[in-house]
């Protein structure tokens, strides 16, 4: 799915992003005001993620949630019909959105990244960061899971 998620609902931007939705937030392109929001929407065929009820209704496609807190939230995205399964081989970079490449096995990464001769290792293309599954990993799966 193609998502646009509103500064109220950002402890989600990172799950989607790892279950290959390819979703935008908000604060990271500066929207702040309800029309930038919804042009954005509209001009690139985004479902709207939000707690706005007022901005939601304005959207031509919004998905409008009610909890507070990301478990709550990834449950009503369940419900609406958002697959909330973990990616085999993730697309989009949970820093920046960017698309990911995996890392070849003889390339050298960073000294906090692991040796991708004994894991498999993506690289963000617009952001540089380096991907893995790790513990972070572990612990979106297990959320996922209790959703």
């Amino acid at each position: 799915m193609r998502l646009l998620v509103d500064v109220m609902c950002g402890g989600i931007v990172s799950y989607l992003r790892m279950c290959n939705h390819d979703t935008v937030y908000a604060a990271d392109r500066g929207l702040e005001v309800d029309n930038d929001l919804l042009a954005v929407a509209r001009d690139e065929s985004r479902t709207l993620v939000t707690r706005d009820v007022e901005l939601a209704n304005r959207a031509d496609d919004a998905i409008l949630l009610k909890a507070r807190v990301v478990e709550g939230q990834l449950r009503e995205l369940a419900v609406a019909g958002v697959d909330l399964a973990l990616a085999d081989e993730p697309a989009f970079c949970g820093r920046c959105n960017g698309p990911l490449e995996e890392v070849d096995s003889t390339v050298s990464t960073p000294e906090y990244a692991p040796d991708p001769a004994t894991v498999t290792i993506w690289r963000c293309r617009d952001c540089g960061q380096y991907f893995w599954r790790g513990s972070h990993w572990d612990r979106v799966a297990e959320t996922l899971s209790r959703v």
